[in-house]
């Protein structure tokens, strides 16, 4: 424990800044788009054009994090469940699992913490509720069942690309536009979060905890799933690429110990 802390805080703080700057934007830009004095909602009466722009635009701030200094070196996990599937399949320490998910659950609430001081009384008003995610118009089911689609996807496709030797330094794209795509399609089930800690933050916010077990349950049994579903038809016999959105850096890697300034690229049969 010790010698984690010592040696990969940094990561760990990257961890924790990643995610609440990614709560910071999804505050402001709800704010900008949904509350009902904002100049852009004026402009912008349809529900589904606000969504979809809301979706591109958390896109684009995926696509930024994963690709910061920040982000290729942490890895840009941001999200407990897919480090928790990472240490079930062997590809992080126990002890990095464990602060990265403590630091990812610290951002969660200090992004919301940081935009409640930018945003001020607005960032709580019921159209924006601190981007809380809750159950849409089909109920505990339909968000359990968005939540569980939503995450299984998206891990089965990190794990295809990042160790596809042709597409992975595109792995964060890809994470984006699934981002993208989700908002726009699936929010209205469950809020889309696929993430315990950002629903944890804003729930801290409002204090309310209706539904919260979705979020903390959906996502890593469905990423867990992804896994085993990967790994049983994984025929390549190289091993599996380091957990990270963006490996192919010059950034230090806590995961295989590649020393800061080297490039790396992972090993593949070319797929």
């Amino acid at each position: 424990m010790i010698a984690a802390l010592k040696t990969h805080w940094p990561e760990y703080l990257m961890e924790a800044g990643g995610l609440g700057i990614f709560l910071i934007s999804a505050s402001v830009f709800r704010t900008l788009l949904e509350h009902p004095e904002s100049p852009v909602h004026m402009v912008i009466h349809h529900g589904d054009v606000r969504r979809a722009l809301m979706g591109c635009l958390m896109g684009l701030t995926a696509i930024g994090i994963v690709y910061s200094p920040w982000g290729k070196q942490s890895g840009a996990h941001l999200n407990p469940a897919l480090t928790l599937t990472f240490l079930s399949m062997g590809k992080i320490r126990s002890w990095d699992a464990i602060f990265y998910i403590l630091a990812q659950f610290v951002g969660g609430i200090g992004g919301i913490v940081v935009a409640r001081l930018v945003l001020g009384s607005s960032l709580g008003h019921p159209a924006v509720n601190y981007v809380a995610t809750k159950p849409g118009a089909l109920g505990v089911p339909g968000a359990f069942a968005g939540e569980f689609v939503i995450s299984f996807v998206l891990f089965l496709t990190v794990l295809a690309v990042s160790n596809s030797h042709r597409n992975a330094r595109r792995t964060g794209i890809v994470v984006g536009f699934l981002i993208a795509m989700y908002i726009t399609v699936e929010a209205p089930l469950s809020g889309m979060s696929m993430n315990p800690a950002r629903t944890f933050g804003s729930a801290v916010a409002l204090w309310l905890w209706t539904s919260v077990w979705i979020y903390f349950v959906a996502p890593p049994l469905a990423m867990l799933a992804a896994s085993r579903l990967y790994l049983r038809f994984r025929r390549e016999p190289v091993p599996l690429a380091c957990p990270k959105m963006h490996h192919e850096n010059e950034k230090r890697c806590i995961f295989c110990g590649k020393p800061e300034g080297t490039l790396h690229m992972i090993q593949s049969n070319g797929s």
